[in-house]
């Protein structure tokens, strides 16, 4: 909740020119959370831009209430580059792409090149910045919080690395650093889409073929990787939603209702 002022001119003959109006405006937190499972690139693509323009034409008309939206997947192997990467950091070329059925795919998003494949948990938060009171800088940061919170629990050290976005391992060193979670947004009318991606028990071949988010000096990792064992997909979603809700203070509604964990 936030205050907002209005100054309203008084009528003739009172006392005073200007009356200052205070009311109170609640903040819309809730948001619709849907878990896509395993889904192609595109169709995800697609979707997001749908709900991405439901959010800011309700924004724009002052629609209430704004839908929010928190997507999560895995997808079916692909390679996205940002726009503002450079397409050399792609090793192979687009038609051996296709003969290793990998799909690529440049988008809108800021960044540079990443993979994403099954096994690894991918998050879209289509949600309208201002109702949580951070800017392009602290959103990010905070989606990088949400993945060292989720990471917590497994006894997992990871961190932020204030020159390079993400989430990493032993960021401070750069003969040891790895990047456990890629991240990059779009963002218009301060609404956002695309997201993050935290590697689980993703295959980390898929990024021999090329310079991931645009890096040759540093490495890529999983929790797979870190842990010397495979970990239990659904327990890491549940985790990584709990943390959205802490760490943005969002109200998740389930669209889409799967049972709860029982660890």
């Amino acid at each position: 909740m936030w205050k907002v002022a209005r100054w309203c001119v008084l009528p003739t003959g009172q006392k005073g020119t200007y009356k200052r109006w205070t009311f109170l405006r609640m903040d819309n937190k809730k948001v619709s959370f849907q878990n896509l499972g395993r889904i192609r690139y595109k169709k995800a693509w697609d979707l997001q831009e749908e709900l991405f323009q439901s959010v800011v034409d309700a924004k724009v008309h002052h629609t209430l209430p704004k839908p929010q939206y928190l997507l999560f997947c895995e997808h079916e192997p692909v390679y996205t580059l940002g726009k503002s990467g450079n397409r050399q950091n792609l090793l192979i070329a687009e038609q051996v792409c296709r003969s290793k059925n990998i799909d690529y795919y440049p988008i809108d998003r800021g960044g540079d090149i990443t993979y994403h494949g099954p096994g690894q948990l991918v998050a879209y938060p289509i949600i309208d910045m201002e109702e949580f009171h951070v800017g392009v800088k602290a959103y990010v940061h905070k989606l990088e919080e949400v993945v060292i919170q989720t990471l917590r629990p497994y006894g997992i050290a990871a961190e932020k690395d204030e020159k390079a976005m993400g989430v990493w391992i032993d960021a401070q060193r750069p003969a040891k650093a790895r990047k456990i979670c890629a991240i990059g947004v779009r963002t218009s009318r301060f609404v956002t889409m695309h997201g993050l991606a935290l590697n689980v028990n993703t295959d980390l071949a898929y990024f021999n073929y090329i310079n991931p988010c645009g890096f040759t000096d540093r490495g890529v990792t999983s929790m797979q990787k870190e842990l010397g064992r495979e970990v239990d997909f659904e327990e890491v979603t549940y985790r990584m939603k709990a943390a959205f809700s802490d760490v943005f203070g969002m109200k998740v509604v389930e669209e889409l209702c799967s049972p709860t964990p029982s660890f």
